[in-house]
Order: C-alpha cells, then sequence, then structure tokens
C-alpha cells in the first residue's frame, strides 16, 4: 500500500512538485533569489487560489500543478540570466581594473616598494647626481623656506616614478636650520628618503671638474646629460629671485655652467600680462632633467618641466 501511495506520488505532479518543496529542494541562488522565488511561488500559489494542491480536486489540482511546474521553469530562467549577467559584470569590472592599471597583474605595495628601492640604489653607483645647494637659505623668508621643502618633496617624488632615476644629494643642509625644520615638518617620512643629506658643500664632496650648475643666468644651453657627472640646482624659491645670484656663486669657484635650453626649443606666446620667465622651481628643472635622460628629447623634456605660465610654448606648437 506505501508503495502504491508512492508510485501516485511520482505519477502526480502536483504531490511531487510539494514533495519537492517540503523538502527544500527548491531553487537557490548565492546572491539571494532563492527566497525571493520561494515568496514567488508562494503568491502564484494564493494568486490561483491553490494553498495547496493535494487539497484541490484531482481535475483543478493537476491544472495548478501545471501551472506552478510552468512559472517555476519561467522563474528558473529568470534567475539563470541573473547569475549569468552578474557573472559578466564581474569579469567586466576585473578586465577594466587591470586596464586601469596598466597590467593585468599588479605587484604588491611590498614589492613595489622593493622594486623602486633598489632602482633607486641602483642609480646611485651608476647614474647622474643631483644636487640640491641649500647654502643660501639666508637670503629666504620663512615662506620661501616653506616653498623650497615642498619643492624637494615633488622632487624626489618625481624621481621615485621615473624609469631612469638620478641619485639626489641634499648638500648644506645643516641639521636643526629653518629648511632642515620645514622638510621634516612638511614632509611625511622624510627622514627615509632614499637619499644622501649632508652639512657639508657640494664644492667638498666631489671634483670640481664634474659638476655643472645649472642657473638660468648662464649662457651656456645644456645640450647632454652624462652619467658621471654632478649637476647641481641652487636651492632658491621664485620669490627670491636675486638676479645672477647663482652665476656668482658657480663662477667663484671656477664651476662649468649650464641652463635649460628653453630658447632653443621655445619661444614666448602671447599673453595679456605679457609675462615670460626662465626661472623655474627646482622640482619644474628636476622633471625637465629626468624626461630628457628617459626620452632623449629636449621638446619632450621642456613640454614636461616648463608650466605655461612660465609664457613660453614649443616652436612646433607656435606654428
Amino acid at each position: 500500500m506505501r508503495h502504491a501511495e508512492h508510485g501516485a506520488e511520482e505519477s502526480d505532479p502536483a504531490v511531487g512538485f510539494d514533495r519537492q518543496w517540503e523538502c527544500g529542494l527548491a531553487w537557490q541562488d548565492d546572491a539571494g533569489d532563492g527566497e525571493s522565488i520561494c515568496e514567488s511561488f508562494q503568491l502564484l500559489q494564493i494568486d490561483m487560489g491553490c494553498d495547496n494542491p493535494k487539497d484541490l480536486p484531482v481535475g483543478s489540482g493537476k491544472w495548478c500543478s501545471r501551472n506552478v511546474l510552468r512559472k517555476q521553469r519561467h522563474w528558473e530562467k529568470i534567475v539563470a540570466a541573473k547569475k549569468k549577467k552578474r557573472k559578466q559584470e564581474k569579469e567586466r569590472r576585473k578586465a577594466k581594473h587591470a586596464e586601469d592599471k596598466g597590467a593585468a597583474h599588479q605587484h604588491s605595495k611590498r614589492v613595489l616598494k622593493a622594486i623602486t628601492k633598489e632602482r633607486l640604489l641602483a642609480a646611485k653607483e651608476a647614474a647622474p647626481q643631483l644636487c640640491v645647494d641649500l647654502s643660501m637659505t639666508s637670503h629666504m623668508t620663512k615662506k620661501e623656506i616653506s616653498r623650497l621643502a615642498a619643492q624637494i618633496r615633488r622632487l624626489y617624488g618625481s624621481n621615485k616614478k621615473a624609469v631612469k632615476p638620478f641619485w639626489i644629494c641634499l648638500t648644506g643642509f645643516v641639521t636643526g636650520s629653518p629648511i632642515y625644520e620645514e622638510c621634516l615638518r612638511m614632509n611625511d617620512g622624510f627622514s627615509n628618503y632614499l637619499m644622501d643629506t649632508t652639512q657639508e658643500s657640494y664644492l667638498d664632496l666631489f671634483p670640481l671638474e664634474t659638476i655643472v650648475y645649472l642657473t638660468p643666468d648662464s649662457e651656456n644651453a645644456l645640450t647632454d646629460i652624462e652619467p658621471h657627472r654632478v649637476y647641481v640646482l641652487g636651492g632658491l624659491v621664485d620669490e627670491s629671485i636675486q638676479k645672477k645670484l647663482t652665476l656668482q656663486t658657480a663662477r667663484e669657484h671656477s664651476l662649468q655652467t649650464a641652463r635649460l635650453p628653453i630658447p632653443e626649443y621655445m619661444v614666448k606666446a602671447a599673453n595679456v600680462k605679457n609675462y615670460h620667465s626662465e626661472t623655474l622651481a627646482i622640482n619644474q628643472v628636476f622633471d625637465a632633467l629626468s624626461t630628457y635622460y628617459e626620452t632623449r628629447s629636449w621638446p619632450e623634456a621642456l613640454k614636461a618641466g616648463v608650466p605655461p605660465g612660465k609664457g613660453y610654448v614649443l616652436q612646433e606648437t607656435a606654428k
């Protein structure tokens, strides 16, 4: 008898479906769609007036079961479509993330930090040295010293990102001096910067014949960057323009001087203020030097280092 009842349950779709419902075999979805489907089936049964297919007459019960099963298959397709759409959206976001980062696989922050450190330390042995002469900060106001400290931070940040970095050295960096205190105050992790800092003068650290003092007042245009040269920047900011101060400093010690080849590759642009200046912040000069060292193109270098506010544009742009 129990065998016959079991056979009846298998032949009756309503009973079979109800058995599945009671056993918890309703379709589930990892995003919570299974719960909404169950509610939908219950609502469908209520709307048709069939709380339980077994309680209905045979004819209407079968009709109700077929209708529920049909709607069940319909909702099953909707759930499958939603799952497929979510999977496609996840893959799209993953691909976009990889594209934004420029590579399908990204290193961890620890690995990237180690790569940067290795690249900078390698520059100490073979790359050109970029020296910032801080011996002239006595000519500057407190505000100007703060700006200089910010420029040093930007300069170091650009060097860290460079494919071919320089090795940076701060000379005349006296412990307890205003520029020393500002660098520590304004620049997080300054004491861990991968560069040399010293109270000594660059004149006592490097052979004089290897030094090239970069000053906008020089008559000599810089034509190339050589690996075994030391390029010195005077630690001054725009407000501290004292005509030919850096040039006089270099001449006093018979140093070779050079300037960025701005007149050779750029022309004065028409502007309302008629303002044109070849004097750049030290981080802007560095951006030009770094770009040239990587690309060997002065137009590209000057485009990177000379901001539009200086009143100059590339000759090819002006045509």
